[in-house]
């Protein structure tokens, strides 16, 4: 029997890339999205809804998957969304609902599966982080402080569950051609803000990256690879060469001058 690997967030993205892969890999997958009636069935997995802002949703839909499969034997936390904004002008009602579904919702998701993992005495939880949550970038710090939330909330778990045979590691992407940049919240761009002009820029350069980044099925092979692992790391990352080797500058270089870096790059 193939194991059972729900990915969040499949039915668009690096989700529903590396639900297919998985898929053809042989994988049995069980991919959610909050609206699955609003997508084509996709080929090789089957999507049912699953919404991180209404918790009541997450045991409903993991009750349905085990009902179908069996079993769960990996998650994939893998959906999420982007906001951008200066941290002075950030609507807290929009960062709150930011969080909920980057760091409240995928944690209810562990929760909710790790006792079926704990019973089974093994699984696999692969929490999908971000490049962006190694350093508090300009105009993405809200971003930032929730994938660097989940970062350090995974390497928790991760020692705690050791023993009962469950396995936690996160995969941080950097940026890939997705559609996410249609789907992230922007603080809108005021002409009287005192952040104008580095926001404009900060926001042109952020969706000029997504559409020049990678091929997103190097996260779906990354994904693949980790799966094959009797060892795993704590950490793992892909994407562009200079986005990877930025978190080994920042652990290099004075902060400051890091700082430097990063004010250079974003025009401040």
């Amino acid at each position: 029997m193939s194991n059972v690997v729900v990915v969040t967030g499949a039915s668009s993205g690096l989700g529903k890339v590396t639900a297919a892969y998985l898929a053809q890999k042989g994988y049995t997958v069980a991919g959610t999205s909050r609206t699955p009636g609003r997508y084509d069935p996709p080929r090789g997995y089957t999507l049912y809804p699953l919404d991180l802002n209404k918790p009541e949703s997450i045991p409903a839909c993991l009750d349905a998957i085990v009902k179908d499969h069996g079993r769960i034997d990996v998650l994939i936390n893998n959906a999420g969304q982007g906001i951008t904004g200066a941290v002075e002008e950030l609507d807290l009602t929009a960062l709150r609902s930011h969080f909920d579904t980057n760091f409240f919702g995928p944690l209810a998701v562990m929760q909710a599966v790790m006792p079926l993992m704990r019973k089974q005495k093994a699984g696999w939880i692969i929490n999908i982080t971000s490049i962006a949550g190694s350093m508090g970038l300009p105009f993405r710090g809200g971003y930032s402080a929730s994938k660097g939330a989940f970062h350090l909330l995974t390497e928790a778990a991760r020692m705690e569950a050791k023993s009962h045979g469950v396995r936690l590691v996160t995969l941080a992407p950097g940026d890939y051609a997705t559609d996410i940049a249609s789907r992230r919240y922007h603080e809108p761009l005021k002409d009287d803000s005192p952040y104008y002009t580095p926001y404009k820029f900060s926001l042109d350069t952020m969706n000029a990256h997504v559409d020049q980044g990678n091929n997103p099925l190097e996260v779906a092979q990354a994904i693949h690879a980790i799966l094959q692992s009797s060892r795993p790391k704590v950490h793992y990352r892909v994407g562009p060469f200079l986005q990877k080797f930025s978190i080994f500058l920042k652990k290099l270089l004075p902060d400051t001058l890091f700082e430097r870096l990063l004010q250079n790059h974003y025009k401040l």
